[in-house]
């Protein structure tokens, strides 16, 4: 099941999002079509006919998403009124349909008629950072705005990043914050803008040293704790748990704190404990669907479906714009919970959104499991897309025939595709793999090497092609070397390294064979690779340790073809 990570991006595991961090601010983001629309009331400095017709004509094409249009109206409005208001407009209209030098204009005409404003100044400065103004010309107008702050100077010094977001060379960005904070060192603000840069520029070694020059101004200051945790917890987990936990003795109630130490759990893999770090989140804020959705994840990755199932269901009712999302999430508990029936009709209410597809693929592996082939089918050909969505389709198609053991009419449907996408990688592996499944070996082979030589890199069609000749024990060196590639590229993948031990154990080396095979299996618990593990230790005269192996394995995956015929063969 999927959720692994669909939990890493919705907990915002491993990342340092500094920006979201209390006091730092933001980039600004891009308008709605109505963000600070001056109205037909305030436009009065030389309100005419013609100013209007024109304010009106910028706001309908913006609405429209004629940008070339709305841009170029907007600020020649702007210089013929000489408004702030509508020079703010026409700044935030260029940024958001990507017009740099319309914005750098806009915004410089913007902060002319409106001195004081803080936010012309952020904001001149961080369309100048992308707009093609030198870095030179950038770099003094940061200094300017930073001189010229007063109580601002804090928050400004926290915008730094922010305003050079844009600039590609991050090395060049750091140097400018270097420069324009060297007079505010006394400022934990400037020790803080500096380590982000740092950490931006892929320094992370400075960015903790200047961390700590911040906290060492404010000990107390939860911006700096939790960058300094979010710092530490790539290499050192515990270590991030400490500096939050240590803070929290004396703020119990901190919810950046407690909410970046729940994450740090969830990206650590450690899921109950983070499952109890967001409950404990969600008992102070019960209407905070952030916090039930997260819940809700864990639950699901640890398989308290109970718990996953109310979270979730309550989750229907606080989003319920996020509906769609929601449903899958259910059928997919539904299904987990070995409650077919209701599983099929939750992914049947899936609308046609980002889960449509996934739930329709879902909904047609069920009805196929329950010997509904047609019913599979149908569910499959109601998806509409274009070409790439129908392509999927297809594969799913095919993979529901693969299942019901028809696969001459799974062979067919890939050829056909074949037939059309004669290149495509994914056609060329399912069906080389259901034509070794059918013993159409010289098909397998031909499509295996076609697809290698079109993605010499592909470790799936590498290791696929070793380890059907090494399960056939021809051209076993070739088997090998395939194999090695593939493992090369794919280190620690599970099914690479149980070719890798069936390859030896082909070879005559079965005590290699099994220390390779148990570790992968090890990796991933897979009753096939448990088949090779069994039938090395029957070869080494391990037979009890053989039939122990195939039993446990056997218990956890009862219909697994390729276990059951391994253990028919050696039965007595």
């Amino acid at each position: 099941m999927p959720v692994i990570n669909r939990l890493a991006v919705l907990l915002g595991a491993g990342t340092l999002a500094i920006a979201a961090l209390p006091g730092a601010r933001a980039q600004t983001p891009a308008p709605t079509v109505a963000a600070a629309r001056p109205s037909a009331a305030t436009v009065d400095t030389g309100l005419t006919p013609q100013v209007l017709y024109q304010y009106l004509l910028a706001e309908i094409a913006g609405a429209r998403g004629q940008f070339d249009v709305a841009v170029p109206a907007y600020l020649d409005l702007a210089r013929r009124t000489q408004d702030a208001r509508i020079a703010r407009r026409a700044t935030e209209m260029a940024i958001y349909a990507r017009q740099m030098p319309a914005a750098t204009e806009a915004a410089q005409l913007w902060a002319r008629l409106d001195p004081g404003s803080a936010d012309a100044k952020r904001i001149l400065a961080g369309v100048m950072s992308r707009g093609g103004v030198s870095v030179d010309a950038a770099q003094a107008h940061l200094a300017k705005v930073l001189a010229e702050s007063g109580d601002e100077l804090g928050r400004n010094l926290l915008g730094l990043n922010a305003a050079l977001g844009q600039m590609q060379d991050k090395k060049a960005a750091r140097a400018v914050v270097e420069r324009v904070t060297e007079p505010y060192l006394d400022h934990p603000e400037a020790h803080f803008a500096r380590a982000h840069a740092a950490f931006n520029a892929g320094d992370a070694l400075s960015a903790m040293t200047r961390i700590d020059q911040a906290l060492q101004l404010r000990p107390d200051w939860e911006p700096a704790v939790l960058m300094k945790a979010q710092l530490l917890q790539r290499d050192d987990v515990d270590a991030s748990l400490a500096v939050l936990d240590e803070y929290l003795k004396g703020h119990p109630d901190a919810r950046q704190a407690l909410l970046a130490r729940a994450r740090v759990l969830a990206a650590a893999k450690r899921y109950p404990e983070a499952r109890e770090a967001f409950r404990a989140l969600l008992a102070k804020s019960p209407e905070d669907a952030d916090m039930v959705n997260a819940v809700g994840l864990l639950s699901m990755q640890i398989g308290d479906w109970d718990e996953a199932e109310r979270q979730f269901s309550t989750l229907l009712e606080l989003r319920p714009d996020d509906a769609d999302r929601t449903r899958f999430y259910l059928a997919q508990i539904a299904e987990a919970s070995g409650k077919r029936d209701l599983a099929i009709e939750r992914y049947r209410e899936v609308g046609e959104g980002d889960q449509y597809m996934q739930a329709r693929v879902r909904l047609a592996n069920l009805l196929a499991a329950g010997g509904d082939i047609n019913g599979a089918r149908k569910a499959l050909h109601e998806i509409k897309g274009d070409a790439d969505v129908q392509h999927r389709v297809r594969l799913a198609e095919a993979q529901v025939l693969r299942d019901a053991g028809k696969d001459s009419e799974a062979l067919d449907l890939l050829d056909e595709g074949l037939r059309a996408r004669p290149d495509d990688g994914d056609l060329l592996y399912e069906s080389a793999l259901l034509a070794e499944r059918m013993g159409r070996h010289e098909v397998m082979e031909g499509r295996l090497r076609k697809l290698i030589a079109l993605e010499p890199d592909n470790a799936h069609a590498l290791n696929a092609l070793g380890y059907s000749l090494a399960d056939r024990g021809e051209r076993l060196d070739e088997a090998q070397t395939l194999i090695d590639r593939a493992a090369a590229l794919s280190p620690n993948d599970p099914f690479i390294m149980d070719s890798q031990g069936w390859v030896r154990f082909r070879r005559g080396d079965a005590k290699a064979a099994l220390a390779t095979l148990q570790e992968a299996y090890k990796l991933r618990a897979d009753p096939e690779i448990a088949a090779h593990i069994g039938e090395v230790l029957w070869a080494l005269d391990r037979h009890d340790d053989a039939n122990r192996v195939w039993q446990e394995a056997a218990t956890k995956f009862p219909d697994n073809k390729a276990l059951g015929d391994v253990m028919k063969r050696f039965a007595h």
